[in-house]
């Protein structure tokens, strides 16, 4: 299995290579040459693994053995997945009138990002003890990455971790999974702006392939191919679980799942796209806040970002810019990274493009979407509670309205994606006029100590954002060498 870049400038990357680059030197994002079939006999032979089980499976179609033996993949996954408050990692709670939840946040904090994180770094770091190297991590986030990549990193010896994260516009909880990590590897900034304004000095850092090369830059957020590679497990589990095909025969047509994705950054609905493309009968919902760029995208053909960044009640989805749409571009293009190259680079100066007929009509076709505003979050929370005593974080009822406000085929199931735990976002479960018992674990970040810099609005921002970070990027990289603590 080799990688390429969906801009055309980039082939033949090996999965090391890929797992430490994070963009593609040509600004484009790593993706597989060929993508994987999954035929309806390898299906029906998978029904009885656990979820651990097939993020082994799903990982050995994109990972040679001669980089990470399958001996050697199997205990990676298996200790990355052990620390989960539940024994199968993830659970599915079968609610009323055919409404399923595919819980992913029983992780460390308490969000879907886990998953994938955990195994990423258990990647990473078996990469970097074989060969006895260092790396940083950069990452932005819009309120859970951040803290999941934290939490999976803390202690590493190998590994130094640089993130930054919008202040004002993330929940107590998420800012507390980052700033409370104390450990020597962990450096936190607080931005004054949003998790959109973050990401641009950071594509400026890695877009400086000697800064990339002299610290050794890469990047955790679903940008880095092996979160999306991981999380197109939970599709496989969920159809395998949801769909019927349990009840199926062998020998007929497989059924088809509907899944509802809370959507961002893209990263979560584009391994869902992966998944249908490999051969799962998916029918794919991505559900947006206000910030409804890839609703207006399926809807309209309009690829163009709002003027500002609406803060939500469901503050990990405040996106304007959900950059692994790239990677679904790529593959209904059929393969051109000269067209993506050209689409994105387009839209990345004047945050605006407009799909041509025949792409909006390929993209519709393989992709529903709806959008929620504040109050719909709402409703569909305390409607979930009057119906089932079932508390839903926000993000989860942004999917979660499509089941109360939509139409629904009876003949095909439906599977949504609960993507946090409420115990992260109190204030929208309070306004909602619910209570949720917050876990000891949450009750006791109020007590810790907290460390972190501050970036603030200036009129050159970017720039000096940028200034700041390449600034403790040298500072981390010059005590590493001399083997000392950065924090004394």
């Amino acid at each position: 299995m080799k990688y390429c870049s969906t801009r055309g400038g980039v082939c033949g990357w090996d999965f090391r290579d890929v797992l430490f680059s994070g963009f593609a030197p040509d600004g484009g994002m790593f993706m597989p040459e060929s993508i994987p079939v999954l035929s309806p006999q390898t299906l029906r032979g998978w029904r009885g693994l656990s979820y651990t089980q097939l993020v082994v499976e799903v990982a050995s179609l994109f990972v040679p053995p001669e980089l990470i033996p399958r001996d050697d993949l199997q205990v990676l996954v298996t200790d990355a997945l052990s620390g989960f408050s539940v024994p199968e990692v993830v659970r599915i709670a079968r609610l009323k009138d055919g409404l399923s939840v595919l819980e992913l946040f029983h992780g460390e904090t308490l969000a879907f990002k886990d998953l994938a994180m955990t195994c990423t770094v258990r990647f990473i770091n078996y990469f970097l003890q074989k060969e006895n190297r260092r790396a940083t991590v950069v990452v932005g986030t819009s309120g859970d990455t951040g803290g999941s990549a934290i939490q999976s990193s803390k202690g590493l010896r190998g590994l130094d971790v640089v993130v930054v994260y919008p202040r004002g516009r993330i929940t107590p909880v998420q800012e507390k999974h980052m700033i409370t990590c104390l450990e020597d590897n962990v450096h936190v900034f607080a931005a004054d702006g949003s998790s959109d304004d973050i990401d641009q000095p950071l594509r400026r850092l890695f877009a400086d392939q000697d800064l990339v090369k002299s610290h050794r830059l890469m990047s955790l957020n679903s940008v880095n191919w092996s979160r999306v590679m991981v999380q197109l497990a939970h599709f496989i589990y969920a159809y395998l679980q949801l769909s019927g095909v349990q009840e199926a025969e062998n020998e007929g047509d497989l059924p088809e799942l509907e899944v509802v994705v809370p959507t961002g950054g893209a990263g979560n609905i584009a391994g869902g796209f992966l998944v249908k493309q490999m051969g799962l009968p998916l029918k794919l919902v991505a559900m947006v806040n206000s910030n409804d760029i890839v609703h207006r995208t399926v809807t309209s053909g309009d690829f163009s970002m709002a003027a500002n960044v609406t803060q939500t009640l469901a503050p990990a989805i405040d996106i304007q810019d959900p950059y692994n749409m790239e990677r679904v571009f790529w593959v209904l293009l059929g393969k051109d990274g000269a067209v993506v190259k050209k689409m994105m680079e387009e839209f990345q100066q004047t945050h605006r493009h407009s799909l041509p007929a025949d792409q909006h009509k390929l993209l519709s076709q393989v992709l529903s979407t709806g959008s929620v505003n504040d109050a719909g979050i709402l409703d569909t929370m305390r409607r979930c509670w009057e119906d089932n005593q079932y508390v839903l974080c926000p993000h989860t009822a942004v999917a979660v309205w499509h089941h109360y406000n939509c139409s629904h085929n009876p003949k095909i199931n439906r599977c949504y994606i609960a993507t946090a735990s409420p115990a992260k976002f109190e204030a929208a479960v309070q306004r909602a006029g619910l209570t949720f018992d917050l876990p000891e674990a949450v009750l006791a970040l109020d007590k810790m100590a907290t460390r972190y810099q501050k970036l603030e609005r200036s009129p050159n921002w970017c720039k000096d954002w940028e200034d700041r970070l390449r600034e403790q990027l040298q500072s981390v990289s010059s005590v590493r060498k001399s083997k000392g603590m950065f924090y004394s």
